[in-house]
């Protein structure tokens, strides 16, 4: 949700808005397809949403020093991208199957 108020909430323009977007979306489905309460139709393996996280989360801090230039999307990304890799180390990543 925070990925998708973002642009409009900080004024995020131009492609770190498309990639608030886009992640976004991409969160919302990943959420849906995974093995764990959550999901509905939980094809991918909670296994795999767990590594997405664990690159995600650092590869956001990555990109928001090389490639942004406004200081507030280089934040947004930086916060985003620790928060995200915070929640992959914390949390104990169980299948509905187990």
């Amino acid at each position: 949700m925070i990925f998708a108020v973002a642009p409009a909430a900080i004024g995020l323009s131009g492609w770190p808005a498309a990639l608030s977007y886009a992640l976004a979306g991409i969160h919302l489905l990943m959420t849906l397809l995974t093995d764990f309460p959550a999901g509905v139709i939980k094809v991918i393996p909670i296994v795999l949403h767990q590594w997405v996280e664990r690159i995600v989360g650092p590869l956001l801090i990555i990109l928001a020093f090389v490639a942004m230039n406004e200081t507030y999307a280089r934040a947004f990304f930086v916060a985003m991208g620790v928060i995200i890799f915070a929640v992959e180390r914390l949390t104990a990543y169980r299948s509905t199957t187990d």
